[in-house]
């Protein structure tokens, strides 16, 4: 009897320790899926890169495990075969690391559709908003989007994002100092106003009513 119940107690401890190792791999599997969903939220509403530093503080978690999380979703939306012989479909967008950070893009394969899309699928007016923005950059380029914003004393990131799907701006360099996108304007707008240059956009002087904040050495 001491001898059977040896056993049986031993075979108890070791189902014990399968159980146990089983739920702690599965509440790590969890916290990874968890935070590979909270920086999916946070790359769909980012306008600029963002580097690991700033997404680590902004879910909380250790820099090395928000390394390994962006590395999962990069294999994910690449749908590259995972160790366990499993792999997803390859997305139509991918996460790329550029200027110090990490952005979603669109796949470069479907450029070309994304374009057609935006300037003949989707022709609706631009907001009083996008028009006021769009004016800013075509004034002060190349500019980011912090200094659109205060000219504007309004949050731009919406605007901005509009103006890019539509092809009227574009991404005209990334400062290495401070990881901000400048912004230009595209030749789509000066075929859009009907004009060859930038030169020829009219003076500001006569247009604004003391709101010349920003503006000084254009007039």
């Amino acid at each position: 009897m001491t001898t059977e119940f040896r056993n049986n107690a031993n075979q108890a401890a070791d189902a014990r320790s399968r159980t146990g190792q089983t739920d702690a791999a599965a509440s790590v599997s969890h916290q990874s899926h968890a935070l590979d969903r909270q920086l999916e939220a946070v790359f769909m509403i980012a306008d600029e890169p963002q580097g690991l530093v700033h997404l680590a503080t902004a879910v909380g978690r250790p820099i090395t495990e928000v390394a390994q999380a962006v590395a999962r979703l990069v294999a994910d939306f690449d749908g590259v075969k995972a160790p366990d012989g499993t792999s997803t479909v390859r997305r139509g967008f991918e996460l790329r690391e550029v200027a110090g950070g990490w952005r979603m893009y669109v796949r470069a394969t479907h450029d070309e559709l994304v374009t057609d899309f935006v300037l003949t699928q989707n022709p609706s007016r631009l907001s009083q908003a996008a028009l006021e923005t769009l004016a800013v950059i075509a004034y002060k380029q190349p500019i980011n989007r912090g200094q659109v914003a205060s000219i504007r004393a309004v949050s731009v990131d919406s605007v901005v994002r509009t103006l890019l799907g539509r092809g009227l701006i574009t991404e005209a360099f990334t400062d290495s100092e401070t990881g901000a996108i400048n912004y230009a304007t595209t030749d789509l707008l000066l075929t859009q106003l009907g004009i060859n240059s930038l030169d020829e956009l009219p003076h500001l002087s006569p247009l604004l009513d003391g709101g010349t904040d920003g503006f000084e050495d254009l007039l």
